[in-house]
């Protein structure tokens, strides 16, 4: 992450091969964005247009180890209806699975990328509408794909819900009124076990055995704070991170010890944007934000107070704000940002 050399501006093929950073512009503003989780797969992403229009667009890419590209393949580009809120690879490491992208927006639409000797190409498999009582519904913020259990998605709406879908029957599995206001994220934390954040200010669990019942884990200290992103530890499930909204701070949650944060990320100089918790330790997340940072923090020693509070081991400024940030689960070196027009993957 420390390097500065970026390969699209280098010419020895030599330095691009050690390249830490490499550099994708995209023609519009990119938005949601994700890594494939495919082993096949390496180097492979999903990235979606931010467009004040009807029509947006959604890209796969791919780094080309030979020569430090990142290329569009135009085959995998697609339009799609107003832009993604987010975008998900099946969580499929070892292929057992058809290769297929979620995206949320209006609806959760499921496509299925196909590579036949007669082409590529991608086609919407599903499109899941969750209200049954009109053709309309409340857009979704998010979703998060059970990585236990692929054959499940969980939606986050504007309409205070929460939706559990079982995509191989592309039926709605639970649908609960989670929150007082718009849930803004939503994260699994296990088979049967998800979380989610609101505009309400607080952070819920929920445990799909006992649908009548949630567990407040946290409240935002000001009343009416929304929060807007939420993290789960997927390598230590009783840690999980959230944002408010237009704060530079980050607050992870211990669940055995609910309402108080366990410790607060505090060295972002403005909003923070996006949290990734690292696929392989339990104890690393990175934040990116506003102030146009990615931070990489190491967590071990959060029991322990630190006077002045906890500084990150690694600081990798963009160039502009970052929105979007995503850590490879299958690459667990290589981490991805968007910020602008433009996609970079740094190692770390």
């Amino acid at each position: 992450m420390g390097a500065s050399s970026d390969p699209n501006q280098d010419g020895s093929d030599e330095q691009q091969k050690r390249s830490e950073i490499y550099t994708y512009e995209a023609p519009w503003h990119i938005y949601a964005m994700n890594w494939s989780v495919r082993r096949d797969k390496k180097y492979r992403l999903a990235i979606a247009s931010l467009l004040e229009q009807y029509p947006n667009r959604v890209e796969i890419v791919q780094l080309d180890d030979s020569n430090g590209e990142i290329r569009s393949d135009p085959t995998l580009s697609f339009e799609h209806p107003y832009p993604p809120t987010k975008t998900i690879f099946i969580p499929d490491k070892d292929c057992q699975k058809p290769d297929l992208l979620a995206t949320s927006s209006d609806f959760l639409r499921v496509w299925r990328i196909y590579d036949h000797d007669s082409g590529s190409g991608v086609e919407l498999k599903s499109l899941l509408n969750g209200n049954k009582n009109s053709e309309f519904c409340g857009p979704l913020t998010s979703f998060d794909w059970n990585e236990a259990e692929p054959k499940r998605i969980g939606t986050s709406s504007i309409d205070t819900t929460c939706t559990i879908w079982d995509i191989e029957r592309e039926a709605v599995d639970t649908q609960l009124i989670a929150h007082d206001k718009e849930v803004y994220d939503i994260a699994w934390g296990g088979v049967g076990v998800f979380a989610s954040v609101s505009a309400d200010g607080s952070v819920r669990v929920f445990d799909l055995r006992d649908k009548e019942h949630s567990t407040i884990i946290y409240e935002s200290s000001e009343p009416d704070t929304p929060l807007v992103r939420l993290g789960w530890n997927k390598q230590d499930p009783r840690y999980m991170a959230t944002i408010i909204m237009d704060s530079a701070k980050v607050v992870v949650l211990d669940i055995r010890f609910p309402t108080l944060p366990v410790v607060e990320l505090q060295r972002h100089q403005a909003s923070v944007n996006a949290i990734a918790w690292a696929p392989h330790s339990s104890c690393h997340i990175c934040t990116a934000g506003d102030d146009s940072q990615a931070l990489i923090w190491d967590l071990s020693s959060m029991g322990q107070p630190v006077e002045g509070g906890l500084d990150p081991i690694l600081a990798y400024t963009a160039g502009a704000e970052i929105e979007q940030l995503q850590w490879s689960s299958s690459q667990p070196d290589w981490v991805a940002i968007a910020f602008s027009t433009k996609l970079q993957i740094l190692r770390v």
